[in-house]
């Protein structure tokens, strides 16, 4: 089975801990990711902790999620201690290998 991305986890746990589908979760850390900058399909982990921390909180409460603040927090802390991973190709890791 394939490894799941860090932001699949987090949608993942979204759901588990709140009230939230799984469409609902994805979508909702998907509008984070955005005002953020970033994409789900190349976020890193320390980004997507910010962004956890950061941006997720007010998103949930906008959505009714009474405890927004302990989840995310719960959450960021997992992501913390998970091995930190690198999504995708960046710019600079194509370009580092052909400098090589």
């Amino acid at each position: 089975m394939a490894e799941m991305s860090d932001f699949d986890l987090v949608a993942q746990k979204l759901e588990e801990q709140t009230s939230l589908n799984r469409l609902e979760a994805r979508g909702t850390l998907r509008i984070c990711l955005k005002d953020a900058g970033f994409d789900a399909k190349s976020v890193t982990s320390s980004q997507l902790a910010v962004v956890v921390e950061k941006l997720l909180p007010k998103q949930l409460s906008d959505r009714g999620i009474e405890n927004a603040d302990s989840v995310c927090h719960a959450i960021g802390a997992g992501l913390a201690s998970a091995p930190a991973t690198e999504a995708g190709d960046s710019p600079e890791a194509i370009f580092s290998r052909l400098g090589s």
